[in-house]
């Protein structure tokens, strides 16, 4: 048992979101921001200025001293670094995808357990006020899900596909909530301007009987992120944008005969999903527990990833570079 009333922690890569990792965890009361650093050493100090903490120029640095860190790298750097940390005790909060294979996810989850530290994964929508609400008991026996996440094209580096940047918080939370091992996937996509897939659509069948089918793009004109869950009596609609959950029941009008669609009217407070996340880190940190979104989660969502990933290249024979 951690016995430290503050976990002291650092973040490794503040490129746009490690900068926001930086930011929340002072705002967190058990946290202790020990430093941040980047490849790019400049980058570093215009962060540890904005947080009020410390550059350091490599993230060996830290060993010996921080009990926990966020890795915001690239993921093709996710493993390595982890590997790192995760050998020597430290506990880790690894961004989404936690690794560029299910092997690599593989490696990391066993450094954990090997060191009793704690593994968790950035698949930040678990935390979202939309998603949490609707699995706070309204989600019983989902039969479809429909999901779509649509943003323009990042004029960024794109080290990973679409898959793997967008469509994998959606493979995760249709797993979390089908709650069923994959009996099938198929699965068509096309690389736009990157040179990897930029479009994809899966349709993913569950041994239980229910089916997702997602849709992620990176060069559309208009930014979506929404959830359709069908399931006998209730259609429920997550809007991650807005954090807005949308239920429609189903009534049996008796004088007409017939069924109507009937909408529930929720009202939900918006909710810092970073910061929330990296509480729940935290609190894991402190009471050595099992993180919302654990290591195994990670692995699962990149598993289906893969099998997406080849289906989606058998549909191109071969086009992908």
């Amino acid at each position: 048992m951690n016995s430290r009333k503050k976990i002291r922690v650092a973040v490794i890569g503040v490129g746009y979101l490690g900068r926001l990792h930086a930011l929340k965890y002072p705002m967190i009361e058990e946290a202790t921001l020990v430093g941040v650093t980047d490849t790019d050493f400049k980058r570093a100090e215009e962060i540890a200025k904005e947080t009020g903490t410390k550059a350091w120029s490599d993230y060996r640095e830290f060993f010996g001293r921080v009990d926990a860190v966020s890795i915001v790298t690239p993921t093709e750097s996710h493993c390595r670094i982890g590997l790192d940390f995760l050998r020597r005790g430290v506990d880790v909060m690894m961004e989404k995808p936690m690794a560029v294979t299910s092997a690599e996810a593989l490696e990391l989850i066993k450094a954990a357990e090997e060191s009793k530290a704690v593994l968790q994964v950035g698949h930040l929508e678990r935390f979202n006020a939309a998603l949490v609400e609707a699995n706070s008991g309204r989600i019983k026996d989902p039969v479809y899900l429909e999901a779509q996440r649509l943003s323009p094209f990042p004029n960024r580096g794109t080290d990973v596909d679409v898959i793997l940047d967008l469509m994998i918080h959606d493979i995760d939370i249709a797993l979390d909530i089908a709650k069923s091992d994959v009996l099938s996937v198929d699965a068509s996509g096309m690389p736009v301007i990157s040179g990897r897939l930029d479009f994809a659509n899966a349709r993913i069948r569950f041994k239980n009987g229910c089916t997702a089918n997602l849709t992620a793009s990176r060069v559309s004109k208009d930014r979506v992120r929404r959830l359709n869950i069908f399931q006998p009596g209730s259609l429920m609609t997550v809007d991650y944008a807005t954090q807005q959950l949308s239920v429609s029941n189903v009534v049996l009008d008796a004088a007409g005969g017939f069924s109507t669609l009937v909408d529930e009217d929720i009202r939900l407070e918006k909710k810092d999903a970073i910061l929330e996340e990296l509480k729940a880190f935290v609190s894991s940190c402190l009471q050595r527990s099992t993180p919302v979104v654990s290591g195994y989660d990670g692995m699962r969502a990149l598993e289906v990833a893969e099998m997406i990933q080849a289906k989606a290249a058998e549909s191109l024979k071969g086009f992908i570079r």
